[in-house]
Parts: C-alpha cells; structure tokens; sequence
C-alpha cells in the first residue's frame, strides 16, 4: 500500500501545502493556502483517503515538536523594539482590539464550552504558533473537539478578517486622499526614514560568520536555554524563546529573522503546520455540525465585541480614526503579510498617481503592519503560554 511507504507520506503531506500555496498566488492571496491545505486533509480524514495517522507515518511527529521553539525563536528576533516604541499609539490599540476578543470568547465560554474558548482565544489574537500550543496543548489533554476547532478557527480566520479590514482601509485611505488632494500632504505622521548612515553593529560586521549551520546552531542553544527556564519559572518555554529572540535583536547581536538568513525559516514553518494536522483527524462527520455552530460563535462574538467597543465606544481615539482602530483590531486575524497585501490594495485602488499611492502607504502601512506584528508575532504566544496551562 502506498501509505505503508514513508516518503509516499511526506510527498502526500508536503505536496497538499504545496497546492495551497499553488492557489494561494494564482488566486493573489484571495484564497488562503493555509484554509486549502486544512480543508482537504480535514475532507481526507473524513473520507478515509488519507489515513489519519499520516503524519506518524511521515515521520515528522517528533520533528514537528520541535518546530515551536525554532519558529518563535526567529519570530523574536524579528521584532523592533524601537519602531514599536515610535508606534506606541497603534501598539496601544493592538493591545485593547486583544483584550476585547479575549473579553467576547470569555463572555461565549458558557455557550461554547470553557475548553473551546481557552483554546481559540490564543489563536483568535494570533497565527500559526499560538495555534500550535493550542491545539497540541488540547490533544494532550484529550480535548479533542476543542483541538479541532482551533485548527478550524485557524484555518478560516484571514477570511473573517479580511473584509473588515479591506472596508476599514478603504474608507481610511479615501479619507486621506481626499485630504491630500485638498489641503496637500500630512507630513506629521509619515514613517520618515532618517538620514543618518547606519551604525555598524555586531551583527552586521560579522554577518559572513551567520551561516546556514551557524544559525541553527545559535537557535537551537537560545532554545535549549529557554527550555531550562521554562521548567524553573511559570514562563512557558515559547514564551522564553521569544523574550530571548528579541533581547538579542534589541542588542544587534544577531541579525533580523536569523533562520531566514540561515534559509531555514520555511522548513520550521511548514513542520509547525504538520503539527496542527492530527487534530483535523479527530473529527467525525457527526462533530461538524456542532464545530461549525461554535466557529459562527467565536467569530460572531469577537466581530460583534469589536464593533460595540472599538468602532462605537470612544477606544478608537487611541489612534484617532474608527477606520483605522477596525483595521488594527483585524490585523490580529490577518498577521504579516495580509496586512501589507490589503494596504497595498487598497492603495492602488484610491489613487491616481504614484505619489497618492506611496502617500496611502507610508500612512496606513505602518499601522496595519505593526499590529499584525504585535498580535500573531508576540504577544498571541504569550497569551497561548498562558492559556495552554489553564486548559
């Protein structure tokens, strides 16, 4: 049998992201590799196509567990502290759209079921590592229709997001471009580049020293510290490898997203997605009715939430625009690059000229992006660090 040889397996798991990534850029992003290559391992499962301990078969269950570490390890050290401080108003922002979502689930959980909302929520404020913890979090707990669900609410959750944010844009950047074109530019919230050279730094004069094994190397000791420290304090390991990753990056002692320049990032990606597979595997055709109602809730709450408390209620004067506070809140659905695809979208659909176009962009780019930044990249792992241990 096919499935009996293991690179038949690895060829099966690899080749379905494969195809979502296919359609995912013939498609420009409008349809989400990530949903199709949940979507047809979940019909697979269900169809007993592909069997359900296929990524056991394909060997890559151990490996997949140490996905995790590596992924929020080169996560940290893609973090600028300095732009965030500048930023400090759409930080803010980010934070509050967070809370309100954690506000609306924890509201839910006694429709939804307390298991279910202590999952999604982590997964709601963030991507693929908090939906990792989750979900591995839930299987070793043996909540498996919760375990289910995040994977669901991951696999969907760009869709949610991405009308409201385009909505929010739009009518953030007609706004601005009709203020241009009236009053000429806004200068005083641009995200100017400063004219100063760059200051050589450790990482930069010694970046010939970064290489492929290097990099690993110093990821997998930054991990292992992180290990150790997340057996002696109440910080979850995840949580330590990203505090790690950024600490060095605030110091310039590695470069910016380490395991990109050591051309590895990709393959921790793609193995932190095999981890979420086994939990579609639980699901029988009788739990897809009750699934699909509590997805409707966990999306209907945090949209609902959001639009009493950020669009209606005077939260959004934190960055002075119930456009832009709605934009922010849905970067927490959406993550980089989305973020950037809408912006430049909808850039291009408001101008007319180039210089309207970099003019939108050097406007909302900065919010839009910070935040997905702040939601998915950071504070999402903590806040799943957090949950996964009240599960």
């Amino acid at each position: 049998m096919l499935f009996d040889n293991v690179y038949f397996c690895v060829l099966v798991v690899f080749g379905i992201f494969a195809f979502g990534d296919f359609l995912g850029v013939i498609t420009k992003a409008k349809l989400s590799s990530v949903f199709v290559a949940l979507m047809i391992f979940l019909v697979g499962f269900l169809l007993g196509i592909i069997p359900p301990d296929i990524i056991e078969r394909a060997n890559l269950t151990q490996v997949s567990k140490l996905a995790t570490g590596f992924l929020v390890f080169n996560m940290g050290t893609s973090i600028d502290i300095r732009q965030m401080i500048r930023e400090w108003k759409v930080l803010l922002m980010s934070l509050v759209t967070m809370a309100v979502a954690i506000v609306a689930l924890l509201v839910m959980s006694p429709i939804l079921g307390k298991e279910a909302s202590l999952v999604s929520i982590p997964i709601v404020n963030g991507g693929i590592v908090a939906t990792n913890i989750m979900t591995e979090a839930a299987l070793e707990k043996g909540f498996n229709l919760a375990a289910a669900l995040g994977a669901i609410v991951f696999a969907i959750q760009k869709f949610v997001g991405t009308i409201p944010a385009s909505r929010s844009a739009l009518s953030e950047a007609r706004s601005l471009i009709e203020d241009y074109r009236l009053n000429g530019p806004d200068v005083s919230n641009l995200d100017e580049k400063e004219d100063i050279l760059e200051v050589e730094n450790f990482a930069s004069k010694n970046k010939k020293y970064f290489t492929n094994y290097m990099t690993l190397g110093i990821a997998a000791f930054f991990i292992f510290i992180a290990s150790i420290l997340g057996k002696v304090t109440f910080l979850a390991m995840s949580i330590w490898c990203l505090i790690l990753g950024i600490t060095l990056r605030s110091f310039n002692l590695v470069p910016n997203k380490i395991l990109d320049v050591g051309k590895s990032s990709g393959l921790w990606m793609t193995l932190t997605f095999t981890s979420i597979i086994p939990a579609l595997a639980k699901i029988n055709l009788s739990d897809l009715a009750s699934l699909g109602i509590q997805t409707v809730l966990v999306f209907g709450s945090v949209l609902l939430f959001t639009y009493i408390f950020v669009y209606k209620l005077p939260l959004w004067k934190i960055v002075g625009s119930r456009n832009l506070a709605i934009g922010v809140a849905m970067s927490q659905l959406l993550g980089f690059p989305a973020t950037f695809l809408i912006i430049n979208e909808v850039a291009t659909a408001v101008s007319e000229t180039d210089d309207e176009k970099n003019y939108i962009l050097n406007k909302l780019t900065p919010a839009y992006v910070i935040s997905g930044f702040v939601s998915v990249t950071s504070i999402s792992i903590i806040i799943a660090g957090i949950f996964a241990s009240l599960l």
